[in-house]
């Protein structure tokens, strides 16, 4: 494909030879035989957007899920006649996602027993890490006699027992094409190698794949031991694996930075999320050299809630952004989809004006440019923190945006997504 009269985010105009890779740039390139020619008119061309951390097959089956966070529950009586008017799987199952106790307190099997049907229900708290069964539901992945029915979504034991159905995974490619997105990289935790190759391979993605596993592990405050996890980091570093480790509290930050002084940094090892981190961790992140991976979108998403359950003199400690990157922290964005808005945009909107849903400012000493958020977007699998760029020998990817770059910085929004391109083929054009 040949891509004419594009102007560059510096404001050069130029034409774009693209294959795979990017073959050339210049100010003008005529057409070769038979090679597609887009004309850009002026329009912004930017290179594809990577989304650092996603779980495809999650938010796959979200699209077939019910929702019950405090958007949509207030109450149990509220929980009670979603569930009852929920749609069952082809399993028979009741799939419910983005519960939080604001909605209707705490669950377990037997809140759940209570409000809702007769048939197998799991819900999933919208941290993503834990599900909660009702007896049904307990009885059908053989755990019958659990006494709380509370499962961690990284434990294979019950999940394996569970089909897979990838139904949903055209129209999340479709929706993520639409946002310019042309690669993304998939966290989800102790996929086997058969899970990897699915996914790289699965052909109703149109994206570049990558994927965490094996070096993906989720941590919790429960059972944190800084020597099995100093032990299970040196194996996968022994295999030439880098490590990705979920932080979301600050004890997790603490305890992964320790072990990572341990046993010394692998150049691809991430912290995922980095949710909290306290002033007096901000150094020892930045000596660690490894790269963070966090998603402002969350103080959009849920900053509300975080007014209401974190103490005012910890705001500041939440999806940090500008203070990492003023010390040195490598950092990269991404959505957490489906566990936050699959938007990328709308995560950059979020690190630009740290602002939540009623518009109260959390974190103001965090916001960062628009060029700066929009870059974060920019990097490849392997350095996410490493922003691409329009030239010769890049990756194929490029996002074509209706508007001059002054007015895709100022707006920051997927509605300005006009063509994307993956490898040198459109896989999505603007009607």
């Amino acid at each position: 494909m040949l891509i004419q009269r594009a102007t560059l985010l510096d404001g050069a105009g130029v034409d774009i030879r693209v294959e795979d890779q990017i073959i050339a740039v210049a100010t003008q390139l005529d057409p070769l035989p038979g090679e597609d020619v887009l004309d850009a008119a002026g329009r912004t061309v930017l290179p594809g957007l990577h989304d650092h951390h996603v779980h495809l097959r999650s938010a796959a089956a979200a699209l077939r899920s019910v929702h019950v966070g405090p958007d949509q529950v207030h109450g149990r009586a509220d929980l009670k006649r979603i569930l009852a008017e929920a749609p069952t799987d082809d399993d028979g199952w009741v799939r419910a996602v983005g519960y939080h106790e604001a909605a209707a307190g705490a669950l377990d099997r037997h809140v759940l027993d209570e409000v809702s049907p007769s048939a197998p229900v799991r819900v999933q708290h919208r941290s993503g890490v834990l599900w909660t069964l009702n007896t049904a539901g307990l009885e059908r992945v053989g755990l019958a006699d659990h006494p709380d029915g509370r499962l961690r979504s990284a434990d294979d034991d019950w999940s394996n027992t569970l089909s897979r159905n990838d139904s949903g995974l055209s129209e999340i490619s479709a929706r993520l094409c639409a946002f310019g997105v042309t690669g993304v990289t998939d966290a989800t935790p102790d996929l086997d190698a058969a899970g990897t190759t699915g996914l790289r391979e699965a052909h109703d993605l149109r994206q570049r794949v990558h994927v965490l596993a094996p070096g993906k592990r989720i941590l919790h405050d429960t059972d944190l031991d800084l020597d099995a996890l100093t032990a299970w980091i040196a194996a996968r570093h022994a295999q030439g694996v880098p490590v990705a480790l979920h932080c979301v509290t600050a004890a997790q930050l603490v305890v992964t930075l320790s072990a990572l002084q341990n046993t010394g940094r692998h150049p691809g090892d991430r912290i995922e999320h980095a949710a909290v981190v306290p002033d007096d961790s901000v150094a020892a992140l930045a000596d660690s050299r490894v790269t963070v991976v966090t998603q402002p979108n969350f103080v959009a998403e849920r900053g509300d809630q975080y007014f209401d359950d974190v103490p005012a003199a910890e705001h500041h400690e939440l999806w940090r952004v500008a203070s990492l990157v003023r010390a040195g922290v490598p950092v990269a964005l991404s959505t957490d989809s489906p566990f936050g808005d699959g938007d990328p945009w709308r995560a950059m909107r979020a690190a630009v004006h740290r602002t939540s849903a009623n518009g109260h400012l959390l974190g103001a000493d965090e916001r960062v440019a628009p060029l700066a958020a929009l870059e974060m977007f920019f990097g490849s699998a392997d350095h996410p923190a490493q922003a691409r760029r329009v030239r010769s020998g890049e990756p194929g990817d490029l996002v074509v945006l209706a508007g001059p770059p002054a007015e895709v910085l100022d707006v920051l929004d997927s509605s300005m997504v006009d063509t994307t391109i993956v490898a040198g083929r459109m896989v999505y054009q603007r009607e």
